[in-house]
């Protein structure tokens, strides 16, 4: 079909971002293109970084109730990308990197071990595991000796006698690297309520990585299947880290690279500054095939500075994420929008890769990110709440949640975290974020693939059939944007209803 001359409708980007205010997602809609080929047809493959390629736009943000191991897995069995915090010892999360790249199943049990001289008094010691493993130690990185069933601990009279009276001293086990569907034949053949898959640890013997139970299988069976997995040449998950700009944080650095990292992002508030630019020499110069990311920026001076230092990505945003207080306390930051297009448009001229970190609260959040000029996103809020999530669930008010911190709060802060706020130094410690709760949103095994098929409409109605297409389109300004008033963002969500259920999937 031909396509008509383009008339004079909506703004171009270039002029639309170019009047001096300062939009976030909602305060922009972009204008209905020309579709020529089916929803399935769209590719949202894209690169993170400038050598680490992924199937799915999604990056999970580095947030300490975000991303550990479970997450990380999660996300690479999806495609996407986890990126494990730093709020924690550079051992502890070289061991959360080691324990999502050894896996072959998306998902992480809490291991629970104890030795045989213990007693278990209360069912709480088994949290949500389905059993104890008892090793020779009681910890995990020590020979296995037999399991404690929660079921048979349950029928126990005498509940004060040693594990070693009434344990299991045999127990099946499979190796860590069987597929899923290995792990499940396995499960339904000989009829198991669970099986624990193991690595060998050389003269250590077997250590025990991740536990599969009837249920997971019968769980993610139900789930919704989306492209080809995040693995590297070794054929483990492709996992990311987060580290600070310290001297303390080359230690880290090495303990990360050792824990077979892919990409490291360099965390901090704001980016561009004497100490991140000195750090990133510092690693492109140690490890130059590491992938680095820096961050975070929001204008293209501050971009610049670090692509010239050598960064191989951009995260974008200030004060953008929805327990973020940045703006408000510092009166210091910019609308995601605008940030987003304003360094996509000088970072694409390096071929350096961006990430939107922040203010994703819906699928067409993600489409304006990713059409104004990212490669990828970054959720913190959004995947918060998940059952891969780390914490544990709670009820308020009759909802069930999880908590959810900004890395800016007092709360996070006091573990470390105020090293990326540049504060670590200070005697008088400013939030700049808060802590909150967020509900359950089941598994991202689940939400990442319905929210990707919403994306892929989404792009569908730009007449974008990738992001490169998307991104070659706003480029051109054949895509038109127009800003919302406040009564045309109400008419475009839910309104006039005495009563409505919303369920995005």
């Amino acid at each position: 079909m031909e396509r008509a001359p383009l008339l004079d409708d909506g703004f171009p980007a270039t002029r639309l971002f170019s009047q001096g205010y300062s939009y976030t997602y909602d305060d922009v809609i972009f204008l209905p293109h020309y579709i020529d080929f089916p929803t399935d047809a769209v590719s949202l493959s894209t690169k993170l970084s400038r050598h680490v390629g992924l199937a799915t736009p999604c990056v999970s943000s580095p947030m300490d109730t975000v991303t550990e191991s479970s997450m990380a897995a999660a996300m690479a069995s999806l495609g996407a990308i986890g990126i494990i915090h730093s709020n924690t010892s550079a051992s502890n999360q070289a061991a959360l990197i080691r324990l999502a790249k050894s896996h072959k199943i998306p998902f992480t049990h809490e291991l629970i071990f104890k030795s045989s001289s213990d007693s278990i008094l209360s069912a709480d010691q088994f949290s949500s595991a389905p059993c104890i493993f008892v090793t020779e130690s009681g910890r995990e990185k020590s020979k296995l000796l037999g399991i404690v069933k929660k079921s048979d601990w349950e029928k126990l009279a005498d509940k004060e006698v040693r594990i070693s009276e009434y344990m299991t001293k045999s127990s099946v086990t499979l190796p860590a690297s069987y597929s899923f569907e290995t792990v499940a034949g396995y499960l339904a053949k000989d009829k198991l309520d669970f099986v624990p898959l193991v690595r060998d640890n050389g003269e250590k013997g077997e250590e025990i990585v991740n536990l599969v139970t009837s249920d997971d299988v019968e769980r993610i069976q139900e789930f919704p299947k989306l492209g080809l997995p995040s693995v590297g040449s070794d054929g483990d998950f492709l996992v990311g880290a987060a580290m600070g700009t310290r001297e303390t944080d080359k230690e880290r650095l090495e303990h990360l690279v050792k824990a077979g990292v892919n990409v490291v992002v360099l965390d901090s508030s704001q980016g561009n500054s004497i100490y991140q630019i000195e750090m990133i020499k510092y690693v492109k110069k140690m490890y130059p095939e590491l992938d680095l990311i820096g961050g975070n920026v929001v204008t293209t001076y501050q971009a610049q500075n670090l692509i010239q230092a050598g960064v191989d990505g951009l995260r974008v945003g200030m004060g953008s994420g929805s327990i973020c207080t940045t703006q408000e306390v510092c009166a210091v930051g910019r609308g995601q929008a605008t940030a987003v297009y304003k360094v996509a448009s000088v970072a694409a001229q390096s071929g350096v890769p961006v990430i939107a970190d922040g203010g994703i609260s819906n699928s067409g959040h993600i489409v304006k990110a990713l059409t104004l000029g990212a490669s990828t996103v970054m959720m913190g809020s959004f995947l918060a709440g998940s059952s891969e999530a780390p914490g544990i669930y709670e009820y308020q008010n009759g909802c069930r949640v999880k908590k959810y911190r900004g890395m800016g709060s007092l709360e996070a802060m006091m573990r470390g975290s105020d090293a990326r706020y540049l504060g670590d130094k200070a005697k008088l410690k400013i939030a700049q974020g808060v802590v909150g709760a967020v509900a359950d949103k089941g598994s991202v095994l689940k939400l990442i693939p319905y929210t990707m098929q919403a994306v892929k409409q989404g792009l569908q109605d730009l007449g974008a059939s990738s992001l490169q297409s998307a991104h070659d389109l706003l480029k051109s300004g054949m895509l038109r944007l127009e800003v919302r008033t406040g009564a045309a963002q109400v008419e475009g969500g839910v309104h006039g209803l005495v009563s409505y259920e919303k369920k995005p999937f």
